[in-house]
This record gives structure tokens, sequence and C-alpha cells, in this order.
């Protein structure tokens, strides 16, 4: 097994055992030969050597540990004597799978997040309830029972996970926001922890950012063609505002991150504040938010629009002080990019009204609204055609036969019958009818009406995807507003 030898001499030596059916060792170009002799010893095996490029063999390490990491854990947790021990402070960036400590409950939490981690989990539920403590993960936004613990475990894992983000571990009554730095086999992960006091105990919830994850280009979102070609023309304008919306987890940084690469061509200044800096741009400079020293959106989007900034990127607008700003910025010649929490795109206009803005200065600055969301997508290697039945044509608009897909399960998708996940796209961009709208106050289903009026809402985008295949009719239902779409149809 691969804890034959110890992750930190595999990294620093260069040499790696990998069991299985065909066990082999492994070295790293350049490695030291006599390390080699050490690697027999300890892992006591005579098998093959096959020697790797130093990119070839940091990738080996990481699937080679990482994967036996929960299952050492899980081994690990059966002595339940040492988990009351006292779990010391840990380094700001620890490598979770150098750590050489034997607490069975430090081995758990570090093989959950290397298991999380390699399996490109977004959150970490950790659980506490009357008879146990459940851990789980969201994976494609759908939440699965990874692990169920015995529930005295819980104050040992509450705790052990305080001390990583710094959290004040002896107070229980009130929730704690902190973050961590962790690193799984060279990979830098940016964790940010949430607690909340609950009936049996505190919950916890780890949100994990890849902080090497690749940017995407727009044209790699999956966009319909109007919507690209409206973001686009959004992105084009000198100045004006232009938000992305959609709930929590909908990949709405990813279209903003995406938006600002098109625009990143080093003749002007991007500058942009967030809460944190999910991914590193070269090029842009980022500004992380830290309300304990009063660096909030508003006092960091003040102070960059004295740094000569072209186009701005807010990481969310969240209260009237940022938005207020937010439109003076776009009313001095800046492009302002930004999110909004809203269900649909019209819906953001009434929020930025909600938030104080007059009228007519929203009508005057806004140039386009993009709302999203995330389905997930189905299997190709095992999706099943079949006839939708007339509930189905109904809701998809049509009279005539349709073949809608469903999710089966196999190896290729883990049993789940879905594999990755697939943007939702409507977009409303503000033409001279909707400015006349927005500063004659008119309701929010009768601006959807008028932008949706060819079609290209949410709902029509989701139900296109289904008649394509690439997802399930009931994925579009569970995340889009059927009931409203249809209205802003009639």
């Amino acid at each position: 097994m691969a804890g034959l030898l110890t992750y930190a001499f595999a990294r620093e030596q260069g040499i790696a055992f990998q069991s299985g059916t065909e066990p082999h060792f492994l070295m790293r170009e350049g490695a030291d030969p006599l390390a080699m002799a050490e690697a027999v010893r300890v892992a006591d095996a005579v098998a093959p050597l096959r020697t790797l490029t130093t990119a070839a063999y940091d990738r080996a390490l990481s699937e080679i540990y990482a994967a036996s990491a929960v299952a050492s854990a899980n081994e690990e947790t059966g002595a339940a004597d040492s988990l009351s021990r006292l779990i010391e402070d840990m380094p700001q960036a620890e490598d979770l799978l150098a750590s050489d400590s034997d607490a069975p409950v430090i081995r758990l939490i570090n093989g959950l997040v290397a298991d999380a981690i390699r399996a490109g989990v977004s959150d970490i539920h950790v659980e506490p309830f009357e008879d146990r403590v459940s851990v789980r993960f969201r994976l494609d936004g759908v939440l699965d029972e990874r692990v169920s613990l015995p529930a005295n475990l819980a104050p040992s894992l509450v705790s052990r996970l305080k001390v990583m983000a710094r959290l004040d571990i002896a107070e229980r009554r009130v929730p704690q926001d902190g973050r961590v730095t962790l690193a799984l086999a060279g990979r830098g992960v940016d964790v940010r922890v949430s607690t909340l006091p609950s009936r049996h105990g505190e919950r916890v919830v780890m949100r994990l950012l890849e902080k090497n994850s690749a940017l995407m280009a727009i044209d790699a979102l999956g966009m319909p063609a109007r919507v690209e070609q409206g973001l686009r023309r959004a992105l084009a304008q000198p100045n004006g505002i232009l938000l992305v919306t959609g709930p929590t987890g909908s990949g709405k940084t990813t279209t903003l991150y995406a938006g600002l690469t098109a625009l990143n061509d080093q003749t002007r200044n991007i500058l942009t504040v967030e809460d944190p800096v999910e991914y590193a741009v070269d090029g842009i400079g980022q500004t992380q938010v830290n309300t304990k020293v009063g660096m909030t959106f508003a006092a960091g989007l003040r102070a960059i629009l004295r740094q000569d900034p072209d186009i701005v990127m807010v990481g969310e607008i969240r209260d009237g002080e940022t938005a207020r700003i937010a439109v003076q910025a776009s009313l001095t010649g800046h492009l302002v990019l930004s999110t909004v929490h809203t269900n649909s795109a019209a819906a953001a206009i009434a929020r930025l009204k909600d938030m104080g803005i007059e009228n007519y200065l929203l009508a005057s600055t806004l140039s386009a609204v993009l709302a999203q969301r995330l389905v997930r997508r189905l299997c190709a290697h095992c999706r099943e055609p079949y006839e939708a039945s007339e509930r189905e044509k109904a809701l998809a608009g049509v009279t005539g036969p349709l073949t809608l897909y469903a999710p089966r399960g196999c190896d290729a998708c883990h049993q789940t019958g879905y594999a990755g996940r697939q943007g939702v796209y409507e977009i409303i961009e503000i033409d001279e009818a909707l400015r006349s709208m927005i500063h004659d106050q008119a309701r929010e289903a009768d601006m959807a009406r008028h932008a949706f009026r060819n079609g290209g809402s949410l709902f029509d985008a989701g139900i296109a995807l289904a008649r394509d295949g690439a997802t399930t009719l009931a994925e579009v239902l569970r995340v889009c507003r059927e009931e409203g779409e249809r209205d802003a149809r009639v």
C-alpha cells in the first residue's frame, strides 16, 4: 500500500511505491539512487522500477497518496480512546498528505478533504445529529452522504476544523467564519469554513476553491449563440454595468472571469475587489475583502476608483452603498462587472431599485443582465432515450413525438448517470424600450415579457438542453422556475 513509504519521503527523495495488481516503484528523474535502497528496505518488496519526468511523477504522487488517505483514515477511526486528545494548531498552509500525526481524527479529516479535492467536490458538510455525525459532499450541485460517524466524534471533528480555520474553539453559541489554505500534493486549495450552532452541536460547511483551476474562455461556457453575442456586446461597451445573477454555486464568478480574460489584453487597467479572490489572473489587479479591518466591497471599490481603472469587477453588490458607488463608477466612464443574488435577470433590476438606486440612474447605466444556473450533464456513455409523456411534451412546448433521455449509471459516471455540469443562461440587453420601462417603473413581469418575447429565457434554454440530450427534464425543473418562465412567454 502507499503508506509503506511516507508521503514526505516520496516527495523529498523522489521514490514512491505503487501497490495493486502490478506493484512497482516510481522514480523521479534525477532522484538519488541511494534512496531507492532505503525505499526497498522500508517497503520490504522487490518490484519493477519506472522512471518518470518531474511533472508525471508529481501527478502520480498526488493520485497514489490522495487515493489512500481516506482508507487509512477510516481504518484509524476505530481507536476511539485517541479521539479526545487535544488537537494542536497547524501552519497556515499545510500539505494534508505530509502530515505525520497519528491522531485518528486528524487522519480522518485529512483523508476526507483529500478525497473531496480529488473528486472535484465544491462543499463538505459536517452535520451532527442525535445518534450520528453525517459528512456529506456536494458534487455537481447535489449533496451525497460520504461518511456516517458515531455522534461522540462531533466535538473532536468540529474543534479540529475550527483550529484549522483559526476560529475560537471555546465559542459554541454564535456562528463563526474563517478561512484556511491547504495543499494536496502541491495543489493549492482555499477552504472557507462556516460554523453554525444547532441542536446537537455545531454544523460546519467547508467551501473548497482550488487556486490552480484553469480559467475558461467565453466560447467554452456552452452559451447559446444569442447569449454569447449579447455578453460580448456588453463587454465591448466603454462604460456601463454588466450584472451576472443567480444563486450561490451557479458559476457566476466563472462567467465574470471568462469576460475579464477576454478583456485582459494589457491595454486596459483591470481591477477587482472580491471575497475571496477565487482565481489568480496575471495582468489583473485583485484585492481581497477583509471586513475585520474595514475593507468592505464599498471601501475597496471606492479605493480602486482612485487607481485609474478602465474596468472594475466587484465580487458582489450586497448593499446600497456598493450599488451607488458602482453606478457612479459607470457614469464616470468605467465598465463595471458584478454579481447579484436574484432568481432571474429581470429580478436584478428590481433588486437594485430596492437598494435605493434611482430609476433614471439605473436606466442610463445598466447595459446587460445575465442570469444563469448549472444543471447536471447526462453521462454520454449510459444515457437512455425514451418517448416523452404528454405532460413532458406540454412543458417542452411540443405537440408531436419527442425523445428525451434518462440517467442509468455506469462505471464511467460512478453509477450516478451524470458527469459534470452544463450552464443554462438567459440575458437581458437593455435597449431603449427597456430603459423607458425602467424609468417608468414597469413591473418585473412586463420587462421579462418584453425581453423574452422571442424566447431565450432560462426555462427555454433548459428545455433546449433536455431536447438535445445534454440533461434531463427533471434537472431543468430542479433549477429553473418553470412558472415564472412560462408566465414571461405568455
